[in-house]
């Protein structure tokens, strides 16, 4: 993020330096000073753009998750021949870039102290993957209730591998995914499914 010119790009600024400490030390271990530190600030500074350490994590939390939300859809593919290399590639690339974010998020959302925040950012997701599907639908000609199992199934892939990275884990699911979108391109764009991904390799 470039130098923040504003009090709200302020804000987000130290929201996502405070969620890289978060995400280092974990949510126990990690104090106000450390926040505070992580922001080249003192703690009672800090409470100027914050309430205490219980919302920075609920407002870090979700500020960053939404944020690599962003960027999934932004690098998300523009034709038929980026498909298969992005939906191969995403998981690993997520565990490389993310993964400390997404295991700290499980830790934040699965609490019973934060679980109705987790229960809102997963509805916000409903919302966002809906979205997305709509957005693929229009670019590639393919009905949204169709692509909404691809993106939900893909990003749980995602977030799992980020978290675990399990290739035992992945392998299957990603094998699924690929015959799914062969199956889409088949049935609604009839020719086009050699485009999109490459045969999968027989059993």
């Amino acid at each position: 993020m470039n130098e923040p010119q504003t009090k709200d790009e302020k804000r987000n600024w130290m929201l996502e330096r405070c969620y890289d400490c978060l995400c280092e030390h974990g949510l126990e271990a990690t104090n106000v000073k450390m926040l505070g530190k992580a922001c080249g600030m003192s703690p009672a500074n800090l409470f100027n753009y914050f309430d205490g350490k219980e919302q920075i994590i609920i407002e870090a939390t979700a500020y960053c998750m939404a944020k690599i939300d962003d960027e999934f859809l932004a690098r998300s593919p523009k034709t038929l021949a980026e498909i298969e290399p992005y939906v191969r590639e995403m998981p690993k690339y997520y565990a490389k870039e993310h993964g400390p974010k997404y295991r700290f998020m499980y830790q934040v959302y699965t609490s019973p102290h934060y679980l109705s925040y987790g229960q809102e950012f997963v509805q916000n997701m409903v919302t966002r993957y809906k979205g997305h599907a709509k957005r693929f639908a229009a670019v590639f000609g393919v009905p949204a209730e169709a692509v909404e199992p691809v993106i939900f199934t893909f990003g749980r892939v995602c977030v799992h591998y980020a978290m675990f990275e399990n290739e035992e884990y992945l392998k299957p699911q990603m094998d699924y995914l690929l015959l799914m979108i062969q199956y889409l391109m088949e049935k609604y764009l009839p020719g086009t499914s050699e485009q999109a991904t490459s045969p999968l390799p027989k059993a």
